[in-house]
């Protein structure tokens, strides 16, 4: 049997807090920092490093969870042998994704999916709005949030890094904004619902209120507009990306960014079992995901 406090430090990694993880295995934060505190006595070394901000891996604890990560992929791949089809993914699978993470991330990549499960008839929403899973019969959904609701089961994705950006053509016309409060005297650009801005750079916080340029409830038509010149944004680089990379958006204020408290999750409703697809879907997005340029 593969020991329990192996998964449990696998899950504290996924989730990417010893609260989140917390929360995930319906256990109380004191009793997963106390069999983390365990693991680590027993082997004798700090596996994990606790900040008030964000979890990290010390050098150790990324390799013990290379290990314990292989370790428990080949339990399931055996016990899949033996169970056989039974657990193979088949049926509806409804998922949910954000607009344009959907469109960017998932779609380009779903036929992987499809290969790999035949038999999963998936259906896929893209959405802006927040969806309840249970009201709208979600199995899973795609949610960027830094808190997520109890109910359910969280598997982290990825980082949500979020930077001030612009088009060349409009800093030349208007010029770059050399301070915080110099974003006062420039067009902003956001979706509804997504000012004010909270930025941070180090310990400092700033709040930027305003009204965007152009109103819109599109993220997607915030990037377009920015890429053309209409506006300063602040948008995750999953979404410019690409931008930046081709010199279509540069940074604006370097080292001023959204806070790090957003994280990229796929979660689905908890239950004692959990469908076989589901779980084949949540592991597409695991692999498909992993090392994403954005994801820094």
């Amino acid at each position: 049997m593969v020991d329990d406090d192996y998964a449990l430090f696998a899950g504290i990694v996924e989730a990417g807090s010893l609260s989140a993880a917390a929360r995930a295995l319906s256990i109380s934060p004191a009793m997963v920092s106390k069999r983390l505190a365990r693991l680590e006595a027993r082997l004798g070394a700090r596996l994990i490093h606790r900040t008030t901000r964000r979890l990290a891996l010390t050098p150790a604890g990324e390799r013990f969870h290379a290990d314990v990560v292989a370790i428990l992929r080949a339990v399931e791949a055996a016990e899949a042998r033996i169970t056989g089809d039974r657990h193979e993914p088949a049926g509806p699978l409804r998922v949910s994704a954000p607009t344009s993470f959907g469109r960017l991330h998932v779609v380009p990549r779903l036929h992987a999916f499809l290969d790999a499960c035949p038999r999963v008839e998936l259906e896929l929403d893209l959405s802006d709005g927040y969806v309840d899973l249970v009201a709208g019969r979600i199995d899973v959904a795609v949610r960027i949030a830094s808190e997520l609701p109890a109910g359910l089961t969280a598997h982290r994705l990825g980082n949500n890094r979020r930077i001030l950006c612009a088009s060349p053509a409009y800093l030349d016309r208007h010029g770059a904004p050399d301070s915080i409060a110099a974003l006062a005297a420039h067009r902003l650009l956001a979706a509804t619902g997504q000012l004010p801005w909270r930025l941070a750079d180090g310990r400092r916080r700033q709040v930027i209120d305003g009204r965007s340029h152009v109103r819109t409830n599109s993220s997607e038509v915030v990037r377009e507009l920015a890429i053309t010149g209409v506006g300063i944004a602040l948008r995750s680089l999953w979404d410019v990306g690409d931008a930046l990379a081709a010199g279509t958006l540069v940074p604006v204020l370097p080292g001023w960014e959204g806070p790090d408290d957003l994280a990229i999750y796929a979660v689905h409703p908890r239950a004692p079992t959990v469908p076989p697809a589901v779980t084949a879907f949540v592991a597409f997005l695991r692999q498909s995901l992993a090392g994403a340029a954005w994801d820094c």
